[in-house]
């Protein structure tokens, strides 16, 4: 599984700190993927998770061909806790659905803050996937490290590809169901990605229908990844 696929699936296409992932071993069944990427902005479900800044980031994925994968991610953070970077490790199971043209990815993920494990928390997903659309769902009952906080993430994304142009479009619309009073919001984003001389280019704007929060406040995020 690539990092790209990765959060098009787990954060939603509001997340932007996307990288180019490619194949780096193979072996039968068993393959393995990097990449890196350089963002303008960390934006995690219309949020930004580094105070506006500058983020970098970097996974590490195994997958086999029945479907299993196994991967991690990590960026630099700042949102106000004594941990300044967040990994993430996630495992699942994806595959298509006979010859229906519908595939599906079932998992879960892992957040980890080093330094401040009180917020460390788990969320499971599934998603179900037919031509251009992606509707993905991700629940826990500890949101934010918080127990007993359940939350529910939906998110309906879409893509094309424009022929012989090398572009790429991208749209989702996500909605946060979160226990707790005036908590709920939605998020949604557009954007446009290509490749030039071997670095993938992503733009997006995102914005979300939250009020009097700057972290939350619409924003242009740009993109420069790179495999490794």
């Amino acid at each position: 599984m690539t990092l790209k696929h990765y959060f098009t699936l787990c954060f939603s296409v509001s997340t932007l700190t996307l990288s180019s992932s490619a194949m780096v071993w193979e072996n039968g069944d068993h393959s393995t993927s990097a990449g890196v990427a350089f963002s303008s902005d960390y934006a995690w479900r219309g949020y930004s998770q580094t105070d506006e800044e500058m983020a970098i980031s970097g996974s590490l994925d195994y997958s086999h061909a029945s479907g299993f994968y196994l991967g991690t991610w990590a960026s630099n953070i700042d949102f106000g806790s004594t941990s300044s970077m967040e990994i993430d490790v996630y495992a699942g199971f994806g595959g298509d659905i006979t010859d229906s043209g519908v595939s599906y990815d079932l998992g879960v993920l892992r957040y980890m803050y080093p330094s401040e494990g009180s917020l460390n928390w788990n969320e499971y997903y599934g998603s179900l996937s037919y031509s251009l659309f992606t509707a993905f769902v991700g629940y826990t009952d500890e949101y934010a490290g918080s127990e007993d906080v359940d939350a529910i993430y939906y998110n309906l994304s879409a893509g094309y590809d424009i022929t012989d142009t090398g572009i790429s479009l991208a749209a989702a619309v996500g909605y946060y169901d979160i226990d707790g009073a005036d908590a709920d919001y939605t998020d949604w984003s557009i954007g446009a990605s290509t490749e030039a001389a071997g670095f993938g280019l992503d733009l997006s704007y995102i914005n979300t229908d939250v009020d009097n929060q700057k972290l939350a406040d619409s924003r242009i995020v740009f993109t420069v990844s790179k495999s490794v």
